[in-house]
């Protein structure tokens, strides 16, 4: 197979799928093609593959509660038709590792659905790779160790670059779908994360007095979630928890939460719930809504309506409320990540 170019389309936000878009990068001006690596970025123009050049375009990107982000989504809804290009689809996920053994993290829909979008595009699907680089997802548990994220960086490596070489040589390789079958299973997973989950961590972070007001996490945030709101970083709904403001502050200023979150859902669990379910059986309805089966799941919907409204309006508050030293400091040390040994997570290159 000769390409004539390589076009690749990365979304990143600690790094790891810029990464493993540079290491196929190197592998194709290896074989003498040219290749653009291009950013996805919330705003941003791109430029398209040239229908007159057999092209190989990839799309890589992390994976965000067993998907690809929304932006990357809508991304490649918006992504032109082709009858002369292959692509294929790399998504990073939560791998991890367990002395010496590396444990995969799940794709979900991050293959599928993106390949069934490009097929429909007209592109030719030779390859479908996931890649288990080191978790970050900060909020869950601390960044690995320095020493695991390099083993699992040096094991993916040779694992792209034998993709790499493969698919630029005219050969397929589809290794997301051994998965499939687990895949699949998490499916209802990835849609609640789609239409509520992804909601409620846009609101798991906060900055505390530590900031200093330089703007990096507002000027480098790929998706433009976050904004200044009273003189302070405030995370908007349209965050995707990519991480990379937590990861890349100069004044690890920036902290996940934990306190707050706990309380909300305590309150909510404890208090808000029970009172929807009280409400409902003081009326007469309430033999009807548990004799049907859509209102059954009617009810679901409402509660997780009502717990969305509690965080969004929680979050403001606290955001205002952040303004004394006292509330702030509290809410700081209530968080895990403001401790030591809840590490951020750092790619090797971007370590410091």
């Amino acid at each position: 197979m000769n390409y004539e170019q390589v076009i690749i389309y990365f979304f990143s936000g600690t790094g790891n799928a810029k990464r493993a878009a540079s290491w196929i990068k190197e592998i194709a001006q290896g074989k003498g093609i040219p290749v653009q690596l291009i950013k996805i970025e919330k705003g941003k123009s791109y430029d398209y593959p040239d229908s007159d050049k057999k092209t190989l375009v990839g799309i890589c990107s992390p994976t965000h509660g067993f998907n690809l982000p929304p932006l990357v989504l809508k991304f490649l809804r918006r992504f032109p038709t082709t009858k002369n290009a292959d692509a294929f689809i790399l998504n990073t996920r939560a791998g991890m590792k367990l002395h010496k053994i590396f444990l995969p993290g799940l794709s979900g829909l991050a293959q599928i659905f993106p390949a069934l979008l490009l097929k429909i595009k007209g592109y030719k699907i030779v390859g479908m790779q996931p890649l288990d680089l080191p978790s970050n997802w900060i909020l869950l548990h601390p960044g690995l160790r320095e020493k695991v994220v390099d083993s699992i960086f040096k094991r993916c490596k040779k694992i792209v670059d034998r993709f790499a070489v493969d698919i630029l040589s005219g050969k397929h390789r589809y290794k997301a779908l051994l998965s499939l079958p687990i895949d699949l299973l998490v499916i209802p997973i990835a849609l609640a994360y789609y239409f509520l989950g992804r909601f409620f961590l846009a609101k798991t972070l906060i900055a505390t007095n530590a900031c200093d007001g330089c703007n990096i996490c507002i000027n480098t945030c790929p998706v433009k979630a976050i904004k200044t709101v009273d003189k302070r970083p405030f995370w908007t709904y349209k965050c995707e928890s990519c991480m990379h403001c937590i990861n890349t502050c100069p004044q690890r200023a920036i902290e996940t939460a934990h306190g707050f979150l706990t309380i909300i859902i305590l309150v909510f669990s404890m208090l808000v719930s029970p009172l929807l379910l009280k409400i409902l059986k003081a009326t007469n309805l309430y033999a009807f809504f548990f004799q049907s089966w859509v209102t059954e799941r009617l009810l679901i919907i409402i509660d997780a309506a009502l717990f969305l409204a509690l965080i969004f309006i929680s979050y403001g508050i606290l955001h205002i409320l952040l303004k004394n030293k006292w509330i702030n400091r509290i809410t700081a040390y209530s968080s895990l990540s403001k401790y030591q040994f809840w590490r951020r997570y750092k790619a090797p290159k971007i370590r410091k």
